[in-house]
């Protein structure tokens, strides 16, 4: 399955997006956000997929918003309302959906590269060749992808207003210990690497990773308190679900489970 911007298909449980504009380093168009619609369509609908992978072709993950269209845009507000709108609703939709999105930085993740990053579940980074940061202040420009909200609740202030200050480039191994990344693998491993992260999810629980995720993300948003309270009413309701009956008979028969 294929767009003119984004390449997506289904491998072993995997939703597998491949950001496809490598001569524009992948900036994020209107036509590349209709393309990871469509794949989030597809793969949400299909009850045989458990997970998300996305990355990017070529040598460079995602540079930002491409800039030509944001500049035709700067002539008509409500056309660049509507394309500032559609990258959040994008982003958020990888926040909200009930399959973990896993993303794999193969190069660099600036501007909105970085913001993409940030909205998926789980990072995966080559060692040498991804470089993170924020390229806004370079042009006078502001992050309009969500930027200074996620990366302060990720980073912490300072750091966040230091990368957004200096626009200064993170390697793979400073993101990780920031927080912004959890893997760190050799630059030729990096697709075998974060697939198998993937494959091996995709053999759990649909209903439990979304409700892990929902409710971890849900609980930020609140008190530590209201947060267990939600998870103690919710979690009867899974105890009783049929992922639980065939992952405890597993665990009995000592097989892996098979959750349908």
């Amino acid at each position: 399955m294929s767009g003119t911007d984004v390449l997506y298909e289904i491998t072993d449980g995997v939703g597998c997006i491949t950001l496809n504009r490598p001569d524009k380093f992948n900036c994020i168009s209107t036509g590349l956000m209709d393309g990871v619609d469509a794949a989030m369509d597809a793969f949400e609908a299909d009850d045989n997929v458990r997970v998300v992978l996305l990355t990017g072709a070529g040598k460079t993950f995602c540079t930002g918003a491409d800039l030509d269209e944001v500049m035709a845009a700067r002539q008509d507000r409500p056309a660049l309302a509507k394309f500032i709108s559609h990258i959040h609703s994008m982003l958020r939709r990888f926040e909200a959906s009930p399959l973990p999105v896993v993303v794999a930085v193969n190069g660099l993740a600036l501007a909105g590269g970085i913001e993409i990053m940030m909205a998926c579940d789980v990072a995966f980074a080559g060692r040498d060749k991804a470089k993170i940061g924020d390229q806004h202040a370079q042009y006078g420009l502001i992050p309009g992808g969500g930027g200074t909200q996620r990366l302060p609740r990720l980073v912490g202030l300072r750091r966040a207003l230091d990368l957004m200050f200096t626009n200064r480039w993170l390697d793979a191994g400073e993101a990780e210990t920031w927080g912004l990344v959890n893997y760190v693998v050799d630059d030729d491993d990096l697709a075998e690497e974060s697939l198998a992260y993937c494959r091996n999810l995709a053999q759990k629980s649909r209903a439990g990773l979304a409700a892990m995720k929902q409710w971890s993300r849900q609980g930020l948003e609140g008190t530590l308190d209201a947060g267990l309270t939600m998870e103690e009413d919710l979690v009867i309701d899974g105890l009783l679900g049929p992922d639980v009956e065939e992952g405890l008979a597993a665990f009995q028969a000592r097989r892996a489970p098979n959750f349908s």
